[in-house]
């Protein structure tokens, strides 16, 4: 008798069995006809599953849809035009399920998702808390009257875990739903729904996507939950995943695995010598076993820098290491906290929890690794010179 297949066959898995296509056609249309009346109004009564509209549903996307469903363990997912489009579908859906709902959410958090929580939720009456990562898991009463614990494990640029199973277990003792963003660690290295863990978001664009060609966002949880999401934002909001994209993200999926792999053992030759450089005071990139479920690094790193050492010239002597925001595609980025912290406006998330302007985010891409170090390397020198 055979175990459950792993990650690594499920994704490849060819679309059809015997004959047909490898890969889910791309349906790209706006609109399903019917055959006859009586189809047409049992699609509109709700009696039939029939695709619609694709504003509501498409076979392109139901196929990556599935395909994250069944990676995160959820019973059901629902994909979107990007990760803030999943992210706020799913916090409108949970946190204004009544008046004055409250939200907790951990500190480091992706600066769009606090600017969601203080722009839009905060004024419409949603009452939003900040707490450390270490609370979730250490505080068995932080939790108690919340409706909402939304959170990252690893944080947003400090990459700071968080113990899913007891911030969990907590929160199911006070009927507090949890939200975890995946994107980081990817059902490759972390599955939260097993943590217990109630909902999983994904901003696709990284590495599910892989290719830095997408830009989506997925939700994946109980069927009842992402109904609730789905029945509230898609027809109302709008914000639905595309065909192609889809197309583009199964296209992704395939080679998921063999990426992350690749990602990891580049990271871990990074986080080795980085640790023994001179320019370097600290290396933040959580490994296997930094938490409990947590099974492997990805590409995704931050160092922070010792003072001296000149940031504008580090980011201008990288010729393997491009300027830009977004990562978990084929290419190495590198984003400077200092750029971020000069957004105007507002005192944004890397401003409100303390990110240090030495801190410097690496994005480690496919390139080879040697040639990578290499890069880094001699622009340090550079630019503690």
């Amino acid at each position: 008798m055979t175990g459950p297949l792993s990650i690594a066959t499920r994704l490849t898995k060819p679309w059809s069995d015997g004959a047909g296509p490898i890969t889910p056609p791309i349906q790209q249309t706006s609109l399903f006809a019917f055959d006859d009346y009586a189809a047409f109004e049992a699609r509109m009564m709700g009696a039939s599953d029939e695709p619609l509209y694709t504003r509501v549903q498409n076979p392109t996307v139901a196929a990556f849809e599935s395909m994250m469903a069944d990676l995160e363990g959820g019973a059901a997912a629902v994909a979107f035009a990007s990760g803030m489009g999943a992210i706020s579908a799913t916090l409108l859906a949970l946190a204004l399920a009544r008046p004055g709902a409250r939200v907790a959410c951990v500190e480091h958090v992706y600066p769009d998702a606090y600017r969601l929580l203080e722009r839009v939720l905060r004024p419409m009456g949603v009452e939003v808390s900040y707490h450390s990562p270490e609370a979730f898991a250490e505080d068995a009463e932080l939790l108690r009257g919340v409706d909402v614990a939304y959170l990252e494990s690893p944080t947003s640029m400090v990459l700071d875990v968080i113990d899913l199973p007891r911030a969990a277990a907590h929160a199911r003792r006070h009927g507090t739903m949890t939200v975890l963003d995946n994107s980081w660690a990817t059902p490759v290295h972390q599955r939260p729904i097993e943590s217990g863990i109630d909902v999983v978001v994904h901003s696709a664009s990284k590495y599910i996507s892989g290719h830095s060609d997408t830009v989506a966002g997925v939700v994946v949880g109980t069927a009842e939950v992402v109904g609730k999401i789905r029945d509230l934002t898609l027809p109302l909001l709008g914000a639905k995943l595309a065909p192609f994209e889809a197309w583009l993200l199964v296209r992704g999926l395939r080679t998921l695995v063999p990426r992350m792999r690749m990602h990891e053992a580049t990271a871990n030759l990074f986080v080795d010598r980085l640790a023994r450089r001179p320019e370097v005071t600290r290396v933040r990139s959580p490994g296997p076993n930094a938490t409990p479920g947590l099974t492997g690094r990805s590409g995704l790193l931050s160092i922070e820098l010792a003072e001296g050492i000149d940031i504008p010239r580090l980011a201008d002597g990288l010729k393997h290491f491009r300027l830009g925001v977004s990562w978990g595609g084929f290419e190495s980025l590198i984003v400077p906290a200092a750029i971020t912290l000069k957004q105007s406006g507002e005192k944004n998330a890397p401003q409100r929890f303390g990110v240090s302007p030495r801190l410097v985010r690496l994005s480690l891409g496919l390139e080879d690794a040697e040639d990578l170090w290499a890069d880094l390397a001699a622009a340090l020198e550079v630019a503690a010179a």
